[in-house]
């Protein structure tokens, strides 16, 4: 893009800044206003950044900003204006357009940007822009706190972040063509600031603790200074070349010459030919070509080795989302004097300002002060300075501060969340998984330095490790740490690097554990208990206490699909007892299934086996293929693993696959073989067992095509099967006919004698294969001979024991809610130790708090006074719902409660028809005449469906008209609804009322009876008679009752809106023929009414017809 492309307006700003003649800049008058008229341009950019991409290819920044920043200081507004302007200018490209962009045409835009910003970067390369602002921070910095004004404090935070964005830009690594030992422009940046003396401005904001507030932009900086270097190289510049260093090169220069050496062996013995037919052709046996007949190779012998099917082929293009990660980290050498610039200030770093600032910065992070994402500052600081201090000269105290197990805790808990991000957040995995590599390489300089504190000659450094690794061995989630990393690892998202530094933080994790553990003799750690083998030991029914988790894994799944006993009857539908029963054992198993942790002996070699699985072999293996590009240390992590799974384990068959004898044969047909003598000695170790299995086991070479398990290691080595032998063992024995009498005899024998515990006395009578406990208890179930397995809980078995103190807090709760509504549910509700409601209630009993269960029911309200009135004022609030909560809540434990609380909620029955009949009243009037016949009608419904089927269920009401739509709604009618028991929707998930399956038939009936209309129902309806206990017949007399009484009534609505047809008239007449010896006739008023209702039908019919739906009664009963 050309200066004469750029917008008018735009190009009349810039003109208007002033002119460079020589080496002097002279200003314009309105050069203030053009600067401000430049970042109100920039504010409103479109998308594609078109203003920052015309004040780029302008050089606006090169041309006018830093010549006015370095000739016109004085004139302060325009310093702190060009200030602004070349921060927004020189923002990172990612903050410009939010992320990296996808499409073609946005993407051409970015790499645009981002071209300016380098350009920028090295104009800024020179000493005297960095003097110009290292002289206006330090002018600003001795100001006090009390003459330092806002403005001082914005300029500041701006040159910091000036600073940060001119070291953020990244190199253009095609442009500069640098290599190691040479100046980049990077290299160049950085020498232009420590000459100009902004590094010692740097290390004391950092060591101030009255600046605390630049911490986190100090911490940045220093940070990109120091992102290509590494920190064991920077340790030992000047101290002549490391011993290590000269090694290194020296293998190296080795494996060249070897590899040299074997390349020209081999042209010396390729014979010359002028044409490849003159060198013959061959048939090689056991080889198949595209038929069935064996290949015919063209070429020299020599060519033969090199031979592979694929020749010719074109290699499948790989999608870029199954592409491995690419590495981004680049490390270099920089310059000697840089290099030297750097050490020094590392060491004035660490000695002054380490300690101080990453407490700051830590604090920060803490109470959320920070932006988004800046802990990855905090990791990379300590990981890098940490690392220093351990290659230069190694003292703990001058990192006293970052060497503690709440650090252990911060970075694993940042590890443990960038890890679960990776796995949820897939468009930006490849973001979190640099987060995450970050917070492995602080957890390995951690552990690394706590490592190099047990080499201290100090006593009280020695101890300081002891204590440190005695905390993160015996925690759980940190011997976990690596497992889970090894399981989830995923080349797409997680660069070759990062497997490079997990493989080499678990070696020496695991080096370190396994001599804390020789040390030590014993080690306890803390564990979960087992939700299958310690809960329920007896019997090994789940499970050996020393199985592998593969093992248990397959035994649970055997179990899963094992078909279970199932006995079908009758009471499949289940009473309310039996819901109540099944809720109550619910609540105490929810009580005991508590996650406990304890702690046991810890054994090395059973961590070891965690790692013993596919998907962990096959990760070391991906490392292991870059063998030569890897370093001899990385070689050595991976085949110790390699070695501890193998020969430690006895599991060399989890090497057994074709990639990985592959590999094996690329390492030993490497000229520079010599090289990698440890890698070479593995091989052979691998292959010489693997054909001393193949011997025996001739399948062997089949499995070479899997990766295979624990189990199917054990499986090739001891033979086929004997895991299924080895299960099967395990598995209770099954009982046979003799022995299921047996049982059925001394239960019968024993089941009622006091004081005595019925299992244990048929266990000790029971002279047949050895049965335990709980195989006994659950037998006596499946033959019927015991409803449940709480019959047969032992005394004190399952029930969490009460200290002296929640019996206190017990007794206080029920001094303080004694006079409540609700004793126990707010007892439940404040109290420390969760329990169930059974033990409340037992212990309450226990204590003499209550005499009896009822004391503790919810206490029902008398006000029925109120609703009976005809402007309902003070009616009463879902008193139905409310007792109906309190049968589901309150355990059904006596005959006797249930038989008074049944009487009493017939009491509440009764006065709900007086309470409704009102409500009904004024629902009539408003016009809800058919609502309430529908109602009525459902109600009846679900009565006759309870009588017919034997069982109770929630019934929804659904309307199928828009009246009845209408009625649901209305807020008069869903407080009848309340009154009448009818329960609204639960939830979300539930869109209708429903009738609750806790009203009997005999409720909904007198219900349905309240609902009559008040005009009609002296006349149509009879009187409702109450229930007779002893009354033959009551069931089916019911159900022919009020059956016609409804249709009645409904007919009587119809005739009345002229919607009556003769044939619902028959129906009717037919019913009361039906009720004729038990049911009233109906008056002559009454015929008369109806008589008048069909001469008025002819005038009031007609338009009715066209507003009303047509009402068909539908019976389920026979005609």
């Amino acid at each position: 893009m050309d200066l004469h492309m750029m917008n008018c307006e735009l190009l009349a700003t810039c003109s208007a800044l002033g002119y460079l003649e020589g080496d002097t800049y002279h200003k314009e008058p309105d050069c203030l206003e053009s600067v401000k008229d430049l970042i109100r341009y920039l504010r409103h950019e479109d998308e594609t950044r078109d203003v920052r991409q015309q004040l780029g290819a302008a050089q606006i920044l090169q041309s006018d900003l830093l010549p006015i920043l370095t000739q016109h200081r004085q004139d302060k507004p325009l310093f702190d204006a060009v200030i602004r302007l070349m921060v927004n200018l020189t923002q990172p490209a990612l903050l410009c357009f939010g992320s990296l962009p996808k499409e073609p045409s946005f993407r051409h835009h970015f790499l645009q940007v981002l071209t300016y910003l380098q350009a920028y970067k090295e104009a800024f390369a020179s000493e005297k822009a960095f003097g110009v602002l290292s002289e206006t921070l330090y002018e600003l910095l001795q100001l006090g706190w009390e003459e330092r004004q806002e403005e001082d404090n914005l300029l500041i935070e701006r040159i910091l972040l000036l600073v940060r964005n001119i070291l953020h830009v990244p190199a253009d690594l095609d442009q500069e063509k640098k290599i190691d030992d040479d100046a980049s422009v990077h290299d160049q940046l950085l020498w232009a600031i420590h000459l100009s003396g902004l590094d010692d401005l740097l290390l004391f904001l950092a060591s101030s603790s009255a600046e605390q507030q630049w911490s986190l932009h100090v911490l940045e900086i220093v940070s990109l200074m120091f992102r290509d270097q590494n920190p064991e190289q920077l340790a030992g510049i000047g101290q002549g070349r490391l011993a290590q260093e000269r090694s290194a090169d020296v293998a190296e220069l080795e494996v060249l010459r070897q590899r040299e050496m074997a390349e020209k062996k081999t042209r010396a013995l390729q014979r010359g030919n002028r044409h490849s037919r003159f060198g013959g052709s061959y048939i090689v046996q056991g080889l198949k070509s595209i038929g069935e007949r064996d290949l015919i190779f063209h070429k020299g012998l020599h060519n033969l080795r090199n031979y592979s099917s694929d020749l010719g082929k074109q290699p499948k293009k790989v999608p870029k989302r199954h592409q491995a990660a690419r590495e981004l980290s680049i490390q270099r050498r920089s310059a000697l004097n840089v290099r030297l610039f750097l050490r020094d200030f590392c060491s004035e770093f660490l000695e002054n300002c380490y300690n101080r600032l990453m407490g700051s910065v830590k604090d920060h992070l803490l109470r959320e002060k920070a932006q988004q994402h800046d802990e990855t500052y905090y990791m990379w600081a300590l990981a890098f300075f940490m690392a220093f201090n351990r290659a230069a000269s190694f003292r703990p105290g001058l990192v006293s501060e970052t060497l503690s197990v709440r650090t252990f805790h911060f970075i694993e808990q940042n590890l443990t969340n960038y890890y679960e991000m990776m796995l949820t957040d897939r468009k930006e995995a490849a973001s979190w998984a640099r987060r995450m590599h970050l917070a492995l390489k602080a957890y390995q300089e951690l552990l690394a330095t706590v490592n190099e504190m047990d080499l201290s000659p100090d006593e009280a450094v020695r101890e300081s490790s002891r204590i440190i690794k005695n905390n993160i061995f015996y925690v759980m989630e940190y011997r976990e740490l690596f497992l889970t990393l090894f399981r989830k690892f995923d080349e797409r998202c997680q660069p070759r690097s990062f497997l490079r530094d997990l493989v080499e933080t678990t070696h020496l994790f695991l080096k370190m554990l396994e001599r804390f553990c020789r040390s030590r003799g014993n080690l306890v750690v803390q564990v979960l208990g087992s939700p299958t083998t310690e809960v329920w030991p007896e019997g090994d029914v789940f499970g050996s206490q020393d199985i592998s988790p593969e093992e248990e894994i397959q035994l649970l799944k055997q179990i899963l699909s094992a078909p279970l006993p199932r006995q079908q009857g009758p009471e499949e539908c289940g009473t309310e007892e039996q819901e109540e029963e099944e809720e109550e054992e619910e609540e105490e198993e929810e009580e005991l299934q508590v996650v406990q942790v304890s702690e046991k002996e810890f054994n090395f070699l059973d961590y070891l086996k965690r790692f013993a699985c596919s998907t962990v072999v096959r990760a070391y293996v991906l490392l292991l293929r870059s063998y030569q590009q890897n370093s001899a240390h990385t070689n050595h992590c991976i085949v110790k693993m390699l070695h501890r799974l193998a020969h430690d384990l006895k599991m060399e068959a989890l090497l057994f696959q074709l990639s990985v004898f592959c590999l094996f044969n690329r390492l030993l047909s490497d000229p520079a073989a010599g090289a990698y003598k440890e890698l070479v000695t593995f091989a052979k170790y691998i292959l010489g067992k693997f054909f001393a299995l193949a011997a025996v086991n001739q399948k062997a070479f089949v499995e070479l095509l899997f990766w295979k398990n624990t189990a199917v290691v054990r499986e090739m080595t001891e033979g086929y099967g004997s895991l299924d032998d080895r299960s099967s063992s395990r598995r209770a024995p099954t009982w046979s006919p003799e022995e299921d009498a047996r049982l059925r005899e001394l239960y019968l024998a024993h089941k009622d004698v006091e004081g005595q515990d019925v299992v244990e006395a048929i266990l000790a009578h029971l002279n047949t294969v050895p049965r335990t406990r709980k195989q006994i208890i659950h037998h006596l179930v499946q033959l019927g001979l015991a409803d449940s397995v709480k019959d047969f809980q032992r005394k004190g078995t399952h029930i969490v024991l009460w200290t002296g103190d929640q019996e206190l807090e017990l007794q206080r709760l029920f001094e303080e809610f004694q006079d409540s509504d609700d004793v126990l549910g707010h007892i439940m509700k404040n109290i420390t130790a969760k329990r169930s409601r059974a033990r409340i209630v037992d212990k309450l009993l226990a204590l003499g708090l209550v005499a009896e269960r009822r004391e503790l029911y919810k206490k029902r309200r008398k006000k029925l006074a109120s609703s009976i009135l005809p402007n309902g004022a003070e009616s009463l609030k879902d008193f139905c719902q409310e007792d109906l909560e309190e049968e589901e809540n309150l355990p059904e434990e006596d005959s006797e409660e249930d038989e008074e609380g049944s009487s009493e909620a017939e009491e509440v029955q009764g006065s709900l028809v007086l309470s409704t009949e009102n409500l009904g009243q004024s629902l009539h009037q408003e016009g809800f005449s058919t609502p309430l016949l529908w109602l009525q009608h459902c109600l009846i419904r679900a009565a006759d469906d309870r009588e017919e089927d034997g069982c109770s269920q929630a019934v929804p009401l659904v309307p199928l008209t828009e009246e009845n739509e209408e009625a649901m709604e209305n807020e008069q009618f869903q407080q009848l609804l309340r009154k009448l028991g009818v329960r609204p929707p639960a939830s979300e998930q539930e869109t209708f009322w429903r009738i609750p399956a806790k009203l009997s038939p005999t409720q909904l009936r007198r219900v349905a009876a309240s609902l009559n209309q008040p005009e009609e129902e002296q006349k149509l309806q009879p009187e409702l008679q109450p229930e007779v206990p002893g009354e033959e017949g009551s069931d089916e007399e019911h159900c022919k009752e009020h059956r016609p009484q409804a249709l009645r009534a409904l007919l009587l609505t119809h005739k009345k809106k002229g919607l009556a047809s003769p044939e619902e008239e028959d129906t009717v007449g037919k019913e009361q023929l039906k009720t004729a010896p038990k049911k009233r006739q109906l008056l002559d008023s009454d015929e008369e009414q109806e008589d008048e209702g069909r001469n008025r039908a002819p005038e009031l019919a007609a338009p009715r017809i066209q507003k009303k739906k047509r009402f068909q009664i539908e019976d389920d009963e026979d005609d």
